[in-house]
Formats: structure tokens, sequence, C-alpha cells
């Protein structure tokens, strides 16, 4: 099994430490997207990581269903069999991707435009996303023990991606948030390999 990834995407390293996590034996492959390689490409049109690909040769995309499945493979090692219970985590994880979606909006903005043509008004609005999303965050930690789940994993690859582009810029006003990494890191020894 392989997972396409990217180091700085943190879809990549929720799957990749999900995956870890959860005991899936899956080579992490590196790849540039913006090269079009051909692995990427004929496994996923859209040509975006992560993209896991079996040793059946299916290719799953996007992280979130590349979180199903390793849930499914592993017999719910991410997820609660409750349905309440399940439901607020799969909420939560869609909070944290959505944050970093709106930092990508952010970061893509700013790269692939001329500093002439950068439009603020819609880098505020994402960061205004950000903000309300980190404020709720801040509110409504989850409870951090022995048993993570794919919420724990979103939370861990959404902070170590602000930290690696907004470093400074979130914390303020935020002393759970800031210190979480390090009560995530008790339960989840190896999150310093994934780094960025």
């Amino acid at each position: 099994m392989k997972i396409l990834y990217s180091p700085a995407s943190p879809y990549s390293n929720k799957v990749r430490m999900a995956a870890h996590h959860a005991g899936i034996a899956a080579e992490s492959v590196l790849t540039e997207t913006n090269a079009n390689p051909p692995q990427l490409i004929d496994n996923n049109p859209l040509g975006k990581i992560p993209t896991l690909i079996t040793d059946d040769g299916l290719a799953i995309y996007d992280s979130r269903s590349i979180m199903h499945f390793i849930d499914r493979e592993t017999g719910g090692k991410l997820y609660p069999k409750n349905h309440e219970k399940r439901t607020r985590i799969e909420i939560f994880e869609a909070l944290c991707d959505g944050i970093c979606d709106s930092l990508l909006a952010i970061v893509y903005e700013k790269r692939f435009h001329p500093p002439e043509k950068v439009h603020q008004p819609w880098i505020d609005r994402q960061w205004e996303k950000v903000e309300r999303g980190l404020d709720y965050l801040e509110a409504n930690l989850p409870k951090t023990g022995g048993k993570l789940n794919a919420g724990h994993f979103a939370l861990a690859a959404t902070l170590r991606y602000i930290e690696l582009r907004f470093a400074g810029e979130w914390q303020k006003g935020r002393p759970k948030l800031k210190n979480w990494p390090a009560k995530f890191e008790k339960h989840f020894p190896d999150y310093s390999k994934f780094k960025a």
C-alpha cells in the first residue's frame, strides 16, 4: 500500500499519522503535484494528494475517504461505533479540514499572484474563517487520552500546518490550543516524524 503525499500538506499528514497509529503498513511516496507525475495522475484524475493506492491497485482520495478506508480496514480504530459520537468526530474533522482549506486559499493567493494582483479582501475573508474555527477549537478541544481518533489527527495536522505557514499569528488568546500539540504528543510520540 502507498500514500502519495507532500510533507507540507496537512491532509497528507493527517492520513499518514492515522495510518501509522492504526497499524496500516503504507509506504509514504513523496509526490510533487505540480509536475503531474504519472503515478499520481494515473490514479487520481484530480492530481491531488493524499492519494492512497491499495495493494490491489485501488486509488482512494480525498483525505476523508482515506480516513474512512483506514477505519474500515482496522475494525474501527479511527471512529467510534456509536453513531452520535462518530458524527461529532466527523464534524470536528471537517472543521479542521475547513480551516486548512482557508489557510491554503491564503497561501495560494499570495503564491500564485503577483503582489499587485493579490486580493486582500479575499485573504481577509479566509482569515476570518480561520479565526472563528480556531476560537471554536479553543472552546471545544477534544479529550485527549490513549484512545485517539480521526479528530485528533485532523487537529494535529491543522496546528502543524498553521504553525508552518503562519507562525506567531494564531496563538494569542488560545492557550489551550497552543499547548495541545504537546499533550497530543504524549499519546502519539511519533508526531515529530510527520513534520513538513
